[in-house]
């Protein structure tokens, strides 16, 4: 049986093995120490068809797959792209809008072939429509289409990128940022926090708060979106057990983890760590020294795939040992091999407040864990 955890473990966390990532991709980045970056900002503008006769036209059209260029105009605002670059994505952005492949909000990404350095680069759209004035719902559809290529395709799936709502206030400074803003801030905690990383990625399951102290606004907040990436909240359970515990666990003061970045490294307060987060230690040290923030993002994403694995298994064995003598047995062999017992059990009282005899099969579940630690101390 620990064999199967050991194996199944080790394929979570060899990311570099898996399809998620190709080796002559990895093996390119790791000889970088920053991905190229560009973004495009375009107006975009429409115009109502005359031989419309339809209320709500222009609605009627986006969702028309055979809309021609004639509807829409772009007109380039403002690019980081090579002057050669810009007029070919901007012929691939039209494609996508007269094919009816960019809907407003809707983020897309694919991998476009530009006159760039990497010839094929990963590149997010997404069509920001400005609103329509009540007064005038059939009033051309104006907006913005924004642009940001870097990395691969692969690697910007991983992350949400476009979360803009505002032109001026927000979108326009963010531009010559976004990779920075939208890519870096996990390889920046895990350059902040190095060996204590295991520290975070339990607060981040255990929905322990986490103050950082004595450091700029940009390194509080990566801390907070680190954390954010890391939790389970709203996969795992629902948002309402989530958030009982979370509140329960903010309000023991002592349990806050204190990052305190006025000494160098920073200094951590208050850690608790266990096996299943020490073991993921490295691979995030390996992959923040190739400077790599969509492998980063990846191996994030396989630790809360773990450890989600690991929660539905202690489930099933939970509902089992209601019945039988032999699946508590099973249950605690699996805690004593998962190395996450103290989480699990913590997220499997939540979400089973509402049921006794599974809340009696957790206290003794519990019970064992506490012995065993006694024993190994």
């Amino acid at each position: 049986m620990f064999t199967s955890q050991t194996s199944s473990f080790q394929d979570s966390i060899d990311v570099e093995e898996r399809d998620d990532f190709d080796s002559e991709e990895i093996a390119g980045y790791s000889q970088k120490t920053q991905l190229n970056c560009y973004y495009t900002i375009y107006l975009y503008q429409g115009t109502r068809s005359e031989s419309s006769g339809e209320s709500g036209a222009w609605s009627q059209r986006r969702a028309d797959s055979t809309t021609s260029q004639d509807d829409f105009s772009l007109t380039l605002v403002d690019s980081s792209l090579p002057s050669e670059a810009e007029p070919e994505l901007r012929t691939y952005i039209s494609r996508r809008l007269s094919k009816g492949a960019l809907l407003g909000g809707m983020g897309n990404i694919a991998t476009v072939e530009l006159s760039i350095p990497e010839q094929a680069v990963g590149c997010y759209c997404c069509l920001l429509e400005q609103e329509r004035s009540p007064e005038q719902p059939d009033a051309d559809g104006n907006g913005y289409v924004i642009c940001f290529m870097g990395g691969s395709e692969k690697g910007l799936n991983l992350y949400p990128l476009c979360e803009l709502q505002n032109l001026e206030s927000e979108v326009r400074p963010y531009l010559s940022r976004w990779y920075e803003e939208s890519v870096m801030h996990i390889y920046r905690v895990v350059q902040l926090v190095q060996n204590n990383m295991s520290f975070l990625l339990h607060a981040a399951l255990s929905h322990t708060h986490v103050e950082v102290t004595n450091s700029d606004e940009r390194t509080k907040a990566d801390v907070t979106r680190f954390i954010k990436a890391a939790s389970l909240q709203g996969l795992s359970q629902q948002d309402t057990t989530t958030a009982s515990l979370c509140k329960a666990i903010s309000e023991d003061t002592h349990s806050d983890l204190i990052i305190d970045c006025s000494t160098s490294p920073p200094t951590l307060s208050n850690g608790v760590s266990n096996r299943f987060c020490d073991d993921w230690i490295q691979a995030f040290l390996n992959a923040a020294e190739r400077c790599n923030p969509f492998l980063l993002r990846q191996i994030l994403e396989n630790f809360k795939l773990k450890a989600i694995q690991d929660m539905n298994s202690l489930k099933r064995y939970v509902r089992q040992a209601e019945m039988s003598h032999y699946a508590l047995f099973r249950c605690c062999q699996f805690l004593q091999g998962c190395g996450n017992g103290d989480v699990l059990l913590q997220n499997a009282r939540a979400e089973h407040s509402d049921l006794p005899e599974a809340c009696s099969i957790i206290s003794v579940l519990e019970e064992f864990l506490r012995e065993q630690s006694q024993a190994q101390a």
